[in-house]
């Protein structure tokens, strides 16, 4: 998905990181949040300082030094071990607890997001309009998204803003000792100012300003182009281990198809498109190393070099030119806080981007579809000026009437791509593209043409998405046998893949035991058979259409096979409208339902 994540102002991402950061703080965990962060805060500033106490002790003890004086060198030794031993305390406890508001704040919005992903069928319409309408901008690789932007996000929010915190009150204590060390320094101007001397006061901070502005405009021209590249970086991994997850999950079908050799192209190309991108990115990072380093190393010596005349003049001693030098190095420290941490700050801002592309795409998607309107029915399926869509507009089936009754038997049939995989998902009230009213009653299950069945127990498998607690093992075991599964009823307990481990006829007979275990009065079946051979369809559907007849509801069928006309007593054909596809009709509809009874002889 392109997307240019270097337009946005500085202003606006930090809004966005704002927006992400703020429900933690003001949710229900909120004061423990608080408090984490209160009490880091203070432990930065009680680190800062310390280093302040440690700063001064520099001008005592080489003042010792250089006048010889024992005593009170070794009572500055003394006095360096306690400020480093309360300096150890606070930076342990600093570590902990950031580690601990981290791992809080990414469990809490780990939480808000699976929710939100998987509430109101977000996770489907998402993942639907990903492939149907790239206009749409769906953010891509959801389990990315929450698996390892959280983490990144949580953890390079907490660390960032305490270290620019840090680097603010380091700057503020320190920048007023560097003034008072540096005092004065005088510059002879030429005789074409007017000759005479400028006094520069406090220079040491404007030479520490001067050194750290250049650097980091010097940092950002070259580091620019690493927010980008690292957005770019976390997409194409994520769609290279897609890809694998992807063939994982069709094995059996690529090995018939023996396309092991298009599968390897397929995973070269990705894995080419992420080491083009890295190596890219590496060759910028060590562009910036090659700044950073030399920008560091030359800081150590700068300070001297500068504070220099003063020293051999006499006019500042020993102890007072480490101090400078300290003190130098602490404000250097933190002015140069963007050169030192760009390489983070470009992954946290491609984070960022990442994540709100996704909160806005989860929005987006949470919202039910307002132009379907559903409601609740006690005796009957029914929709009522119901028109259904494609994700580019083109209309498939428009102000159609619908209506299932109790006891009807109602076989769905059209040529494929006609929609009728459609219809069931408008009746399930889940497809985006439709708009009408639909009647569903309770007690409503849906067979669609690939089950899902989760990894673990069988008897998890079969009660999906109920409680396996919620039925005996002899409810199980029966709703097996009546599948046609009966090998499997002393499986109950035993765990595995079952979505690998089933052959696709076993697939489907093991969704059609979960309706004949929970026994709901209306079923409608997505070609719930087509991998069954005719005489396990025709006892299945003995079975379903019984059950559904014995509770009072009704039983809606998709499916190409004539065979089914038998369980069926009547017939919703899509046929074409013979619309011309041109611009007077592009909004036509391309099929109409015709509802007729063709088979007075099936069970009543």
């Amino acid at each position: 998905m392109p997307h240019d994540v270097s337009k946005p102002s500085l202003w606006s991402t930090v809004r966005r990181i704002g927006a992400l950061a703020a429900p933690y703080f003001n949710s229900d965990q909120k004061w423990r949040a608080r408090g984490l962060l209160l009490a880091i805060v203070l432990l930065n500033l009680g680190a800062v300082y310390m280093l302040v106490q440690i700063n001064e002790w520099y001008r005592v003890f080489y003042d010792a030094l250089q006048e010889k004086n024992q005593p009170v060198f070794w009572q500055q030794i003394v006095r360096f071990c306690w400020l480093a031993l309360i300096y150890i305390v606070i930076a342990v406890y600093k570590f902990y607890l950031t580690q601990i508001l981290q791992l809080r704040w990414r469990v809490w919005m780990t939480d808000h997001y699976l929710s939100r992903w998987l509430a109101h069928k977000a996770f489907y319409r998402m993942e639907l309009a990903r492939f149907t309408d790239a206009s749409e901008g769906v953010a891509d690789n959801p389990d990315q998204r929450i698996q390892e932007d959280l983490n990144l996000f949580t953890s390079y929010s907490v660390t960032l803003s305490m270290g620019l915190l840090n680097a603010v009150v380091t700057l503020l204590s320190f920048v007023g000792i560097l003034w008072t060390l540096s005092g004065s320094l005088p510059v002879p101007l030429p005789q074409a100012l007017g000759g005479g001397t400028l006094n520069i006061v406090g220079y040491m901070v404007w030479a520490a300003v001067l050194y750290c502005a250049v650097g980091s405009a010097i940092a950002h021209w070259i580091g620019k182009p690493q927010v980008q590249l690292n957005f770019q970086q976390q997409m194409l991994e994520a769609n290279f281990r897609h890809h694998m997850i992807r063939v994982r999950e069709y094995t059996e079908a690529i090995a018939l198809d023996g396309g092991e050799r298009v599968e390897r192209r397929q995973l070269d190309l990705r894995f080419a498109d992420v080491m083009s991108n890295y190596l890219k990115l590496i060759r910028n990072q060590k562009q910036l190393t090659w700044f950073s380093s030399f920008f560091g190393q030359a800081a150590i010596i700068f300070p001297l070099i500068v504070a220099a005349p003063r020293f051999f003049s006499g006019a500042i001693q020993l102890g007072q030119l480490m101090q400078i030098n300290s003190a130098f190095g602490r404000v250097q420290e933190s002015l140069s806080w963007l050169v030192d941490n760009y390489m983070t700050l470009a992954v946290w801002k491609a984070t960022t981007d990442r994540l709100t592309g996704f909160e806005q795409a989860v929005v987006a998607h949470s919202r039910p579809n307002p132009a379907l309107v559903r409601a609740p029915a006690d005796n009957a399926i029914a929709a009522q000026a119901l028109h259904i869509g494609l994700p580019d507009g083109r209309t498939l089936i428009d102000d159609t009437a619908l209506r299932v009754a109790p006891g009807d038997t109602v076989l769905v049939h059209g040529p494929s791509g006609s929609g009728k995989s459609s219809l069931l998902r408008t009746l399930a009230g889940i497809w985006p593209h439709a708009r009408g009213q639909v009647q569903m009653p309770p007690q409503t299950m849906f067979i669609p043409q690939r089950p899902y069945f989760p990894d673990g127990r069988l008897r998890d498998a079969l009660a999906y998405p109920d409680s396996a607690a919620n039925y005996d093992d002899a409810q199980l075991r029966q709703a097996l046998e009546d599948a046609l599964l009966p090998q499997l009823a002393d499986q109950l307990d035993r765990e595995d893949a079952w979505g690998h481990k089933l052959s696709g006829g076993e697939q489907q007979r093991l969704s059609i035991a979960r309706v004949l275990l929970k026994k709901p009065a209306w079923v409608l079946a997505d070609e719930a058979t087509s991998a069954l051979d005719e005489d396990a369809e025709a006892t299945l559907y003995d079975r379903l259409v019984a059950q559904v007849k014995q509770a009072r509801g009704a039983i809606v069928s998709i499916a190409h096979r004539s065979t089914l006309l038998a369980h069926h007593r009547r017939r919703w054909t899509l046929q074409p409208t013979g619309a011309a596809e041109d611009a007077e009709n592009a909004g036509a509809a391309r099929f109409r339902i015709v509802q007729r009874d063709v088979n007075p002889q099936a069970p009543a």
